[in-house]
């Protein structure tokens, strides 16, 4: 895309989230090796360690090609990691964006997802000029959808049998999010 992109600091009530550092390395792996934690993705979990050094080397990649952002996602109380969030695929000429988002099986549950993405999603759309994000999540995976739609994504369509995961055939929900119908909470306040 030419131009780099700054990898923002951005911070909740209750998150940081910040640029991925090499000693995330070993609870990035951990994340992406979990089955449970992974059992909707796109690919198997890993088994490799590089794995994980290759996704850290991959997010500095994003920011110098200015394709997007990859954060990680701290909790504020005690620094726990918990996952990360990222604003990819930035298309400056269309405007558009993908939203995506992992976190471990401790941090379901607690609003931490929504909070995180509506941090990312405030900066990406001051700072971007984007017009819509996409996102997309497995038709088995409620608790996304869930965390989509409290952030004002609309569900547009399905893509029919799209992930082959170790023989598993599965359909991806498709949302979208228009610049107009985009409204920051007062739960994510995305200052620096």
């Amino acid at each position: 895309m030419g131009t780099s992109l700054p990898t923002p600091s951005l911070h909740t009530d209750r998150l940081r989230l910040r640029a991925f550092e090499p000693a995330d390395a070993d609870a990035l792996f951990a994340l992406h090796s979990d089955a449970h934690v992974l059992r909707y993705w796109d690919s198997p979990p890993w088994n490799d360690r590089g794995r994980a050094e290759r996704f850290i080397a991959v997010c500095r990649e994003m920011a110098v090609q200015g394709t997007g952002t990859r954060l990680a996602v701290d909790r504020a109380s005690d620094g726990a990691f918990l996952g990360w969030c990222t604003v990819a695929q930035w298309d400056p000429v269309h405007r558009s964006a993908s939203l995506g988002y992992c976190y471990s099986e401790a941090a379901w549950g607690h609003g931490y997802a929504t909070e995180a993405a509506g941090a990312l999603l405030g900066w990406a759309f001051d700072t971007l000029d984007i017009n819509r994000v996409q996102a997309e999540a497995d038709t088995r995976n409620g608790a996304s959808a869930r965390v989509l739609e409290k952030l004002g994504f609309v569900r547009e369509g399905t893509l029919r049998e799209d992930c082959v995961v170790d023989g598993v055939v599965s359909d991806s929900w498709v949302f979208g999010l228009l610049r107009r119908e985009w409204s920051p909470s007062s739960e994510t306040p995305a200052g620096s």
